[in-house]
């Protein structure tokens, strides 16, 4: 699908003069300010910016996981502002995947239990036969019961990217995904998520300071002074 033709459709995620300040003492300081964006179904996007941008705390609002101080909000057609914290978790429920840095695993559980954990949340038939298929997509077919202690960090994320795509979400949001891995592990999960991206159908946003993962997405914005600009395919440079 082209991009000109996912822009025919509705939204996915839509905000509008998006703000956010907190409180640092007797000062309040402004991380994000005024910033839009609107991303439709199947669309890649990926977010660039120097550490203390704010990147991580625009996916935090994007994915309902913190409030704004300011603007509009929308996901799935849906305004974040009237749902309170219960409201927007079952929005996101079944819905939003999340890849994170640090692969947020819990350390108890085994691959398998932690690719369960977003089904047990809408139960179904066949939800083991699903997490089992995920993990062997990812290449973990042979390391379902092992603990995260005891597999690599490459293979802790490609448990992580099982469990965001697990439930058919719509929308994953992913938070540096590479950021701890070397470059060699790295590429293999970028290689990872996009097939999986593919073959999903599913819209990505990605937040990341990698050029050569932001360059495989469809669009790429630079966040800077709390603002979102685009950039142009010859600025996104490995």
């Amino acid at each position: 699908m082209s991009i000109s033709s996912r822009t025919d459709a509705s939204p996915i995620l839509h905000v509008d003069h998006l703000a956010k300040q907190v409180e640092s003492g007797e000062r309040r300081l402004s991380i994000l300010s005024d910033l839009s964006l609107t991303v439709f179904p199947g669309e890649s996007v990926a977010i660039l910016g120097q550490s203390g941008a704010g990147k991580s705390t625009l996916l935090g609002l994007l994915a309902g996981l913190d409030t704004p101080s300011g603007g509009e909000l929308s996901l799935f057609g849906q305004s974040l502002r009237a749902l309170d914290e219960d409201g927007r978790a079952s929005l996101r429920a079944g819905r939003v995947g999340f890849v994170f840095q640090n692969f947020q695993l819990l350390p108890t559980l085994t691959a398998l239990e932690n690719v369960l954990l977003p089904l047990e949340l809408s139960p179904s038939p066949g939800a083991e036969a699903r997490a089992r298929d995920w993990l062997t997509r990812v290449g973990l077919g042979e390391r379902l019961d092992h603990l995260p202690k005891q597999l690599s960090g490459g293979e802790q994320q490609r448990v992580a990217l099982a469990r965001a795509f697990v439930t058919g979400a719509e929308l994953v949001f992913a938070d540096e995904p590479t950021g701890n891995l070397d470059p060699v592990t790295g590429e293999r999960i970028i290689e990872a998520l996009f097939s999986l991206n593919r073959e999903a159908g599913t819209t990505l946003v990605l937040v990341t300071h990698d050029h050569a993962l932001a360059r495989r997405c469809d669009r790429c914005l630079r966040l800077a002074g709390g603002r979102l600009v685009e950039m142009a395919r010859d600025e996104v440079i490995a």
